[in-house]
């Protein structure tokens, strides 16, 4: 079966499943197995052995992402026990005058934050909810903010959980690669402009309208929708915490995670042929080019936590043991994105989306490369295909783990085409995670702003599906005129997308005046008739 369509039944099986039982784990498991059973020529014990084997290949060689994701939960804890969270929520509501501040101000913190969805899920929600309150923002507002500052940021950001995984994905410089795809991201750069847009111009449309209404008029955030039960205990927190303990954590965490970057490309390039390590020449940009993204991002971020672990015991906000009582409680918080990447990656792996085992890859080059299907489609196709996949599995990190290898195999290289068609792969898979009611993001950007989960998931969707549908016929016209160069098809990309977004927002707001309008004169002409 091994380069055949078969080699694609594994993912649709998991995609099913995910649909249909609304179980993102086992589904994904599942479809490892019957993977792992089709290779293993239907042998029960050989298929056992071939889904482990396939596993630990996976896991050992992604083994410094998963230290990243297990230190940043750590660190998260670390921030709501020292008070720092809280400190920020305090000075912000004393600072902020407005209701569109706090918005900003909410929004703003999520962008700030772009090493880790999960890490900006769980803080900006905890930081931020006092202050939105405050100005009776509705918390499935609240929710969309966290939710849409979350995955979209880190997927633009270079130095993120989701660079290192993209990259890994990505032969050659995949970092390099990664980042040439972030001026075509619609979808994410686009979610964030309207982000901002709502902020200040106010076009809230849909059920998240009813629901800002019924918050401002009647100060019930939750729109008579009470957030899910079974709520985690509170974490206790330092009231001596200031706002330096969670700023300047969080610039540390940054600086370092760079600093891994240029340790890795540029101080610790490795020569195989020799015993240790050779310093070589480089320049900053060579230096990120060949920089190991995971590795880099797990030194930068254990060393982050060494150095925020010493301050807040200098500054005495939390002692020795209530930090190392915080590695169980932080590997715990990390565990479902753990398992998410180990299946996702091992999803992959049986169905050979790099080669190997089932070998898609072979598939995909013997039938699809080669084709004479329009190319100039791709980018749209492949957009639409990552956010049905990303929806229907709850995870976009496994969508473009299975998509990016196979747009890369059938463009080949990397040209404007091919970046293109990667770019729009991954706005698909934050699309498709962004409206999933079994995505983790979702879920945690709920729970962050303690918001019913279904009541988040219904607001959410109109918002994301409108960006959604500018990026794809932005996607459509870039394709076509892709033979430009990619400078030009970017530009015309993004005037596309501006101009139908400037429109959809001049359409709300024309609707909205006319219905107030008509609302005004309603009275008096009753007046008149009687």
């Amino acid at each position: 079966m091994e380069g055949t369509i078969w080699a694609f039944l594994p993912a649709l099986i998991a995609i099913v499943l995910a649909l249909v039982t609304k179980q993102v784990y086992i589904s994904l498991f599942f479809g490892i197995f019957v993977g792992a059973f089709m290779y293993a020529g239907f042998d029960p014990l050989k298929a056992i052995f071939t889904l482990y084997q396939v596993m630990s290949e996976k896991v050992g060689s992604n083994t410094p992402i998963i230290v990243f994701l297990v230190v940043l939960g750590i660190l998260v804890v670390l921030l709501q026990k020292s008070g720092g969270a809280k400190a920020y929520g305090e000075w912000a509501s004393k600072k902020i005058k407005s209701k569109n501040g706090a918005l900003a101000a909410t929004a703003g913190l999520g962008c700030l934050i772009f090493v880790d969805d999960y890490f900006n899920c769980l803080t900006v929600g905890s930081v931020m909810r006092p202050v939105t309150d405050k100005f009776k923002v509705s918390r499935s507002k609240l929710a969309y903010i966290i939710d849409a500052t979350a995955a979209p940021i880190c997927i633009i950001a270079p130095i993120s959980s989701w660079a290192a995984a993209v990259a890994g994905e990505l032969e050659g410089d995949g970092l390099m690669v990664f980042m040439s795809t972030i001026p075509f991201n619609v979808y994410a750069i686009l979610t964030i402009i309207m982000v901002f847009a709502l902020c200040y111009l106010k076009f809230d449309f849909g059920k998240m309208k009813r629901n800002e209404i019924t918050a401002e008029t009647t100060n019930d955030l939750h729109a008579g929708i009470l957030p899910d039960g079974d709520e985690e205990l509170p974490i206790p927190v330092n009231p001596k915490g200031k706002v330096r303990h969670l700023l300047l954590p969080v610039l540390v965490l940054i600086l370092c995670c760079i600093g891994g970057m240029l340790y890795t490309g540029f101080f610790y390039n490795w020569d195989t042929n020799l015993i240790g390590a050779e310093l070589q020449s480089a320049n900053v940009i060579e230096a990120f080019s060949n920089c190991d993204a995971g590795m880099s991002l797990a030194i930068g971020s254990t060393v982050a936590l060494l150095l925020i672990a010493v301050y807040y015991m200098i500054d005495g906000v939390l002692s020795f043991k209530e930090i190392t009582g915080s590695f169980t409680e932080g590997f715990k918080a990390m565990v479902p994105a753990i398992l998410i990447l180990t299946f996702a990656w091992s999803l992959s792996g049986i169905m050979g989306a790099k080669g190997g085992y089932l070998d898609a890859k072979l598939f995909v080059q013997n039938n699809l490369a080669n084709s004479s299907f329009p190319q100039f489609l791709f980018p749209a196709i492949f957009f639409v295909l990552a956010g049905a996949i990303a929806f229907a599995t709850g995870t976009s990190w496994g969508t473009f783990g299975v998509l990016v290898p196979i747009a890369v195999t059938i463009l080949g290289g990397s040209g404007t085409l091919t970046i293109l068609t990667v770019s729009a792969t991954l706005g698909g898979a934050v699309f498709g995670d962004h409206i999933s009611p079994i995505s983790d993001t979702t879920i945690l950007a709920s729970a962050g702003a303690e918001c019913n989960h279904v009541e988040h998931v219904n607001t959410q969707l109109p918002y994301a599906s409108v960006v959604a549908v500018i990026a794809t016929l932005s996607y459509l016209v870039a394709g076509a005129v892709v033979g430009l160069g990619s400078v030009v098809s970017c530009l015309i990309l993004w005037a596309v997308a501006l101009l139908l977004f400037a429109g959809f927002v001049f359409f709300v707001k024309y609707i909205d005046k006319k219905n107030s309008d008509n609302q005004t004169e309603t009275p008096i002409e009753t007046e008149t008739n009687e």
